[in-house]
């Protein structure tokens, strides 16, 4: 009998040691940490997706491009080596969690869109390219995806915002330095206004004059 009580108490104590643990991490902001975290990685994912979605619109666009105006060599190499410097880095989901890492990927990123949009300045020097069907429909797939990105990149920076907050205030600040959870990087830009107003890509106007 002795026995039987003491496999009882012993399964009751652990019972009430787990019930403890649950409520003082849930206290602690535990919990609320894993949802937020589990948020941004998800914000992450789709800010990816979108970026690749615009480089593989990349050598379609550039060879369209180059059968117009092949002798815009430096633009037209300028965005491909900007693809090539964005997919040389590795955009694993441990990527938000170094900074440096991460800071070199928004570079890249950056790079990218500028050299895209020097080359659609250079396009619209060409009535004809303008006119090509494939290279409206690539000019509207890139459209679009830059209104993509554009929603991701809020979407990312806000999640972010959420997690890193629930990480630094008290006590969630407790449970995330014994969990050894961390601020995660977050995008920056010199202008917010470049964040909530994507690039205008815009053929519908008048021809300018073809350059030589």
């Amino acid at each position: 009998m002795s026995i039987v009580k003491t496999g009882f108490f012993a399964r009751l104590s652990r019972l009430l040691g787990i019930f403890c643990l649950t409520f003082i991490l849930s206290g602690c902001g535990y919990n609320q940490i894993q949802v937020n975290d589990e948020q941004v990685t998800a914000a992450w994912s789709e800010v990816l997706n979108q970026y690749q979605r615009r480089a593989d619109l990349v050598p379609n666009l550039v060879a369209t491009v180059q059968g117009y105006a092949a002798h815009e060599k430096e633009v037209l190499t300028r965005v491909t080596e900007a693809r090539a410097s964005v997919a040389g880095i590795k955009a694993t989901p441990e990527l938000i969690n170094d900074p440096a890492t991460f800071a070199k990927f928004q570079q890249a990123q950056g790079e990218l869109s500028g050299a895209l949009s020097r080359l659609l300045v250079v396009a619209e020097n060409y009535p004809n390219l303008k006119a090509d069907a494939s290279f409206r429909d690539l000019q509207a797939q890139l459209e679009g995806t830059e209104n993509r990105i554009t929603v991701a990149r809020n979407r990312y920076i806000q999640d972010v915002k959420t997690y890193n907050v629930s990480v630094r205030t008290f006590p969630n600040n407790l449970t995330a330095m014994v969990m050894g959870w961390k601020p995660k990087a977050n995008f920056s830009v010199d202008n917010e206004k470049a964040i909530s107003a994507p690039p205008k890509v815009d053929f519908g106007g008048a021809d300018r004059p073809v350059t030589n």
